[in-house]
C-alpha cells in the first residue's frame, strides 16, 4: 500500500507528455512551502498572538491577528493587477519574481523585534508576501490549464497540492514545538528556509509552458487585450457578461465567507478559552487540518475530473457546514476534543477546496482568458479575505464584551455556519438553473497535442 501511494507521486504515474513539468513542479512544491509557512494564516497568526501577548496593548494585538488570518485571502484582491501586469509576456518568468518577492518578505518577518513596531513589520510582510503568492496562484491556473488535460488536471495538480500541504503541516508542527523550547528559534529558521525554497524557484524557473507562443499571441489580441485591466471594474465587467458565472462567484462568496470568518476567531478561542500555546494551537488550527488533506484530495480528485464545478460544490459544501457546527457545540460546551474533531472535518473540506478553488473557473473561462477568470475569482476571495476575518473578529469582541463570556465563540460559529449555509443553498439552486445544467452536460475536456520536449 505504503508504495503504491509513493508510486502515485512519480512522473511515471502521469500522462507521458505532462512527466518533464510535472517533474519540475513537484520539486518547486517540496521546497516552496519552506518559506510560505512564513506567511500561512494559521500558522502566523497563532505565533504572534503567543509571541507578542504583554508586549503590545491586547487590542491592538487582536486586530493584527486578524489580518494575519485574512492576509491569505485578503492579499487576493491585488489578482486582477497580476492579471493586467502578466498579460501578454512570458509566465515563468513573471511569477518566478514573485516567488523571490515572498522570500524577501520571509527574511524581513524574521529580521522584526518584539515591539509595536515589529509587529507593523511582520503584518504588513505578511500581507506583502501573501500578495506575491496571490499573483502566483492567479497565474499558475493558466499554466495549468495548457500543461494539463482535462481529464487528469486535478489529480496532477491534486499532488501538488498534496505534496505542499505535507510541508506545511510539518513545518508548522517544527516551527511550533522550536518556540515553545525557544522564542527566538524563529530568526534562525526563517532565514534558513528562505534558502531552502530558493531551491524550489531554481526548479520552477524550469517549466515549460506549452504552446506558450500561441497562448501569449492570443493574449495581445486586440478584443481579449481590451478585457483584461488595472481598473478594478474590469472585475465587474467580466461578471456582467457572463451571469451563470457571477452567480457561481455570489454562491462562492457565502461560503467562503462563512469560512474565513471563522478563522481568526479560532485562534483567539484557542489562546483565551482554551490556553493553547505555540504547538498546540498550531495543531488545531493548522497542523491537523493540512496533514488530512493529502488523504483526501485524491477522493476528491477524482470526483471533480469528471464533474462540473456546481455540482461538485453541491456535494463538497457539505463537509464545511459539519466543520462549522462542530465548533459551535464544541466551544459552547467547553470541549476542546470536539475541537479536534472539527479539525479532521476541516482537513476533509480543504482538500476539496484546495483543488475547487485553483480549478473551478476553468469550467467556466473561455480559452484564451483563464487568468482573467481566475482573477476575477481571486479578487473576489480577496475581497471576502478583508472582510470575513475582522468581522469575525469584531463579533467575537463585541460577544465576549456583552456577558457571554465562552460562548462568545459559540454564537460566533453560529453567524458563520448561517452564512456558509447560504453559499452552499446557492449552489444547490445554480445546479437546478437550466444555464448552468447546460454547462454540466457539456463538461469539455480537452486534450492538446505534446510537444517536443514531452512537456
Amino acid at each position: 500500500m505504503a508504495m503504491r501511494v509513493l508510486w502515485s507521486f512519480l512522473p511515471e504515474s502521469v500522462p507521458q507528455m505532462a512527466r518533464a513539468n510535472y517533474r519540475r513542479e513537484a520539486l518547486a512544491a517540496v521546497f516552496l512551502p519552506f518559506a510560505l509557512a512564513a506567511t500561512e494564516g494559521a500558522i502566523v497568526s497563532v505565533l504572534v498572538r503567543v509571541a507578542y501577548e504583554g508586549r503590545v496593548p491586547a487590542i491592538w494585538l487582536n486586530l493584527a491577528v486578524g489580518v494575519l488570518a485574512a492576509a491569505p485571502a485578503m492579499a487576493n484582491i491585488t489578482s486582477f493587477m497580476w492579471v493586467k501586469l502578466s498579460h501578454g509576456v512570458r509566465k515563468i518568468p513573471f511569477m518566478n519574481g514573485l516567488q523571490i518577492g515572498l522570500l524577501a518578505m520571509v527574511l524581513v518577518i524574521a529580521a522584526s523585534p518584539r515591539t509595536s513596531l515589529g509587529l507593523v513589520l511582520t503584518t504588513l510582510a505578511v500581507v506583502a508576501g501573501r500578495m506575491a503568492w496571490a499573483g502566483l496562484v492567479t497565474i499558475r491556473s493558466t499554466v495549468w490549464r495548457y500543461n494539463y488535460r482535462r481529464d487528469v488536471r486535478a489529480q496532477i495538480t491534486g499532488k501538488f497540492a498534496t505534496i505542499q500541504v505535507m510541508s506545511l503541516a510539518l513545518l508548522g508542527l517544527g516551527l511550533g514545538q522550536a518556540m515553545d523550547a525557544d522564542e527566538r528559534a524563529f530568526r534562525i529558521m526563517l532565514p534558513i528556509g528562505a534558502v531552502l525554497a530558493g531551491i524550489g524557484i531554481w526548479h520552477y524557473s524550469k517549466i515549460r509552458v506549452r504552446h506558450e507562443t500561441a497562448l501569449l499571441a492570443g493574449e495581445r489580441k486586440g478584443d481579449v487585450a481590451r478585457t483584461v485591466s488595472l481598473n478594478p471594474w474590469s472585475v465587474v465587467r467580466t461578471l456582467h457578461d457572463d451571469r451563470p458565472f457571477a452567480r457561481f462567484m455570489a454562491a462562492q462568496f457565502l461560503l467562503g465567507m462563512g469560512n474565513m470568518m471563522a478563522m481568526a476567531p479560532l485562534v483567539l478561542v484557542l489562546r483565551e478559552q482554551f490556553e493553547l500555546g505555540y504547538l498546540a494551537g498550531i495543531l488545531i488550527a493548522s497542523s491537523i487540518p493540512l496533514g488530512l488533506m493529502p488523504v483526501f484530495i485524491p477522493i476528491w480528485a477524482r470526483l471533480l475530473d469528471h464533474t462540473h464545478i456546481v455540482r461538485f460544490r453541491t456535494i463538497h459544501s457539505w463537509v464545511f457546514l459539519i466543520n462549522l457546527s462542530l465548533m459551535v457545540v464544541g466551544v459552547y460546551w467547553d470541549m476542546l476534543w470536539l475541537g479536534g474533531v472539527a479539525a479532521v472535518a476541516k482537513g476533509i473540506a480543504f482538500a476539496g477546496g484546495v483543488l475547487a478553488w485553483n480549478l473551478g473557473h476553468l469550467d467556466f473561462a473561455p480559452t484564451g482568458r483563464e487568468s482573467q477568470y481566475m482573477g476575477v475569482h481571486v479578487t473576489l476571495t480577496g475581497v471576502r479575505g478583508a472582510l470575513a476575518p475582522m468581522i469575525g473578529v469584531s463579533v467575537y469582541t463585541i460577544a465576549s464584551s456583552s456577558g457571554f463570556g465562552y460562548h462568545a465563540g459559540a454564537w460566533t460559529y453560529a453567524l458563520c455556519f448561517f452564512i456558509a449555509a447560504c453559499g452552499t443553498a446557492a449552489f444547490f439552486v445554480l445546479a437546478g438553473d437550466p444555464t448552468i445544467r447546460d454547462r454540466i452536460r457539456e463538461e469539455p475536456l480537452e486534450t492538446a497535442p505534446p510537444t517536443r520536449d514531452g512537456a
